[in-house]
Formats: C-alpha cells, structure tokens, sequence
C-alpha cells in the first residue's frame, strides 16, 4: 500500500516511522529543504526555545541528546529530528523542498493524485498513492493582521513579517521593533531581538497567565503542568477517577494548589511591578494555550528596555516623515522600522480542494476529526499531529500508531452515527472550554495524557496502570510507551526490525 504523507516535521517523521515498520510503502514531501516543521531553519525566529523539557519532548524509542540543556533551542530540536530521521532510515522516503499543490481523490477507487512541484526547479510531478496522511502541523500558514497602510509603511523603508520569517538577530539592530502578541514566541523574539534593537515593544491586545520555568526557582514545572495530576485539576467533559474528586467534593485542595500557584507566579515573574498581571484566575492559563515564561523578559519590561503596550493594538500602518511608523489603537503614533507579528497561525489544508475542505469541517470551520485523527466522511484519509498537546511527539506517535492499525484492519470503531455524535459532542465542548478558541478543533491541552490515553486504549496498545499512576505526580516519560509499537508489531505479525 502507497501511502503520502505530506509535512516533515514531528508528526510527518512519526509517521513515515511508524508506518514503515508496519510494511507500508511512505513517501513524505515538505516544501522546506530540512526536516522539523515549526522548526526548519526556514522558520526559527531568533530566541526560540522548547516549551517542554528536553525529557517530555521526545520520541518514545528517540530520547533527546543527554548534552542538551533543559530546554533545547531551535537549532538543537532541528538536529534531533534529523538524527530522527537517521536512526530509522527515513531519508530515502523524503521529498524536501517539494511543495504539495493539491491532492485530490478518485470517488471510485478511493485512491489518492498527489501533485507537487520542486521549490528550486518548479518541476511538477503527479503521482498516485492509496493512502493520505495530512501531518501538516496545527501551526501550518503564519497570521499576519491585515493592516491598513501596510503597502505604504513598507514602501517607507518598514518591514512587516510573521515572527517566524524573522529569521536574523542582525536585521533588528539599532531598529525600533514592534512585536505584536503576548504567547511564548512574542515574548522570546521580543526578548532576543531587545538585545540589539534601539527599542523594542510588544503590542498585547490581551495580557495572560504564564508559567516559570521553575516555580519558586525550585520546582521545575514540568512536575506541575506535566502530570496526570495537573489535568485532573481541570474538568474533562467525562471526568473519571480522582479527578473526578478533585473537580468535586475536593475541589478545596484543586483551588488551593491554583491559587498558591498564582501567587508564587506573580510575585516571581513580577507582574504587580510591571502592571502585567492578567485578568481572572490562574486557571485561565490552560484556556488557549500554556505559555512559559520567557526568560529574563520581565526584568527587561521592569528595567525599561522592553515595552509593552497592554490592551493595545496596531490599527494602522503607515509613513510620517518619511520613516515607518504605526498607530496604535489608543490614538498614539511610534516609530516601528520592523513590525513582527506573533498572532498566531491559519489552520488549513491548502493543498486539498473547497468541496473537499467543507467535508472535513463544520459550519464554524473547526475539523471534525474523530481522535483528532479520522475524517467523518471521507475515506483513505488520516491526520496526524491535529491536536495542540503538551506530549507532541509522543501524541503524534500514538496517532502514528492508530492509523497503522486502522489500516490494517485491526481497529473497531464505533459506527458513523457514534462517531459523528462523539466528535460534535466534544467540538461543543472545547468551544465552551477554550473561551471560543478551539484552533479550528484542535486544542485538546491541558488534556494531553487523556488524548494518547484514549487514541491507545482504542487499539489496546496502552500502558499498564502502574505507570499510568506514576504519572499523577511525576512527569511522562516517553520512553515508557515504547512498548505499544511492539505490541501492535507483534499483533500484526510484523518483524520490528523493518
């Protein structure tokens, strides 16, 4: 069976990986010329860094360089995907610098035409597959606001980019920088770019929680938002077992050990100092998404050399003087030689046809993916990588591993009608708990563990509950799953060693 994959990055390698071992004949193109996704050299932004520990983002059969500190750079990450790529051979399987343009589907057959063109040459290819795997990531298309003025703010000398084309520390030096947003890469690049700019500011329409690296510049966090136990902080549509308890009748020690939380992160990070301490609850803080804090970035705000403009944002572009400038939503205009925008990404498929996209969406545009992996009504068609999680590689890895067993025949799902009623069930649900902002479907955090739990229970390839128990109170060693894909080998009859 041919199968395409399309995306190198951490959910492509997973599953041309997974897939290969399990007999599949894989092909993965990106339009990048290295393997890493979100973290090619094409799309590193000065100051970017893991938001994982190098423990808990891994591979399960791939631990991260023991040389590596604790929260690796970009660059390294790229290096531990490519050595990825090295150990289990996967280089002869892929199309770098190959650029996906549409993959349209034979209604009779099932079958899949894939036609691409060569980044450097535009060289066209078409070639027919049996299987699609969509791994293009949940940060696909960089979201740049459409500001009025724009052409002539950059015809004045301005340069208006997403934070992750800003790909040269030198190119903000003695330059006033805006940098609009307020998640982990608005604060790294604002942070990195501070260091050589003549001024730099950040533009934050809303203002959130964030998590220190270390907690008290003890704890390091991962024993915190990387356990079982901090999910079961948080209600799940089906609450089970203690956390069932904690969002109920102990709901005492939940809201306890928020608040105090709350209290070490704002003291620690210095928000009351710097006026930055957001609104609501800590609790907030898993409502888009979870961002760490940004090392040395408050100190910088409280000592002068970074701004932030709360409750603001750029309502336009434009020349005064001759020279780049932006006005701001309160009526002030500043300088800004270079505006980078971290405001998120588009979620699309923009190689798949408009009648094709309407069937994998609803009304609102969110995908309706049963276990982020599975279209409702379009077959020979799997996403993998469709869920925001904490575990990145390790979730890719079980949906690797889901759709490897569903291919083969092995997986039983409910029927359609279920499937449907699950799917819409929990897209109602992740609206109402994301505030409105379920990223097209796909925001599953805090509940990263209950994903891999639920994609590897349904093809009875999960761990046991000795280890499942450790997680409450230690963080998830990927390495602990590196069972399941011996276990499904064996139930297929499989050799590993493929």
């Amino acid at each position: 069976m041919r199968v395409a994959i399309v995306g190198a990055g951490v959910a492509g390698l997973s599953s041309a990986k997974v897939l290969k071992q399990f007999g599949f004949d894989v092909t993965v193109y990106d339009r990048t010329p290295d393997v890493g996704g979100v973290w090619s050299v094409t799309r590193r932004y000065p100051g970017v860094t893991t938001q994982n520990n190098k423990g808990t983002y891994a591979f399960s059969d791939f631990p991260m360089p023991r040389d590596y500190p604790e929260w690796p750079t970009g660059e390294q990450v790229q290096k531990y995907l490519a050595g990825y790529a090295d150990r289990f051979g996967l280089h002869p399987y892929l199309r770098l610098g190959t650029e996906v343009t549409s993959a349209t589907q034979d209604e009779g057959t099932g079958n899949w035409t894939v036609t691409t063109r060569e980044v450097e040459t535009g060289r066209i290819d078409e070639q027919q597959y049996d299987r699609l795997v969509i791994a293009n990531g949940i940060f696909c298309d960089p979201f740049i606001p459409p500001y009025p003025g724009a052409e002539e703010y950059e015809k004045a000398g301005g340069r208006l980019c997403a934070a992750s084309d800003f790909n040269h520390l030198d190119d903000a030096e003695g330059r006033n920088v805006l940098v609009v947003g307020y998640g982990k890469s608005a604060c790294d690049v604002a942070e990195a770019l501070s260091e050589v700019a003549a001024s730099t500011t950040v533009v934050a329409r809303e203002v959130t929680w964030k998590m220190p690296r270390k907690l008290g510049n003890v704890l390091n966090y991962k024993y915190i938002l990387l356990t079982r136990l901090s999910e079961g902080l948080f209600e799940h549509i089906e609450q089970r077992g203690f956390g069932r308890f904690l969002v109920g009748r102990g709901r005492f020690l939940r809201d306890g050990l928020l608040g105090t939380v709350q209290r070490v992160a704002q003291r620690q990070l210095l928000l009351d100092r710097v006026g930055l301490v957001p609104e609501g609850s800590f609790e907030r803080i898993v409502r888009h998404a979870v961002s760490l804090a940004t090392e040395q970035f408050y100190e910088k705000v409280l000592d002068g050399t970074i701004g932030v403009r709360r409750g603001a944002v750029i309502s336009a572009l434009h020349e005064k003087d001759g020279k780049p400038v932006a006005e701001l939503s309160d009526g002030e205009v500043v300088p800004a030689d270079v505006v980078v925008c971290a405001t998120g990404f588009r979620q699309h498929v923009p190689f798949l046809g408009e009648e094709m996209q309407d069937r994998l969406t609803d009304a609102d545009g969110n995908f309706e993916l049963y276990r982020q992996i599975l279209p409702l009504d379009v077959p020979n068609l799997y996403f993998v990588g469709y869920g925001s999680s904490l575990f990145s590689p390790l979730s890719a890895e079980a949906a690797a591993l889901w759709t490897a067993n569903h291919l083969l025949g092995g997986t039983e799902l409910p029927s359609l009608e279920r499937r449907r009623a699950f799917v819409r069930t929990r897209l109602k649900w992740m609206v109402e708990r994301s505030e409105g902002k379920p990223a097209r479907g796909t925001n599953i955090i805090p509940f990263s563990l209950r994903q891999i739990d639920e994609v590897l229970d349904e093809i009875d390839a999960n761990v046991g509950p000795a280890t499942r128990m450790m997680q409450w109170f230690l963080p998830a060693r990927p390495a602990s799953y590196r069972r399941t894909t011996r276990i499904l080998l064996r139930r297929h009859g499989i050799n590993g060693s493929r």
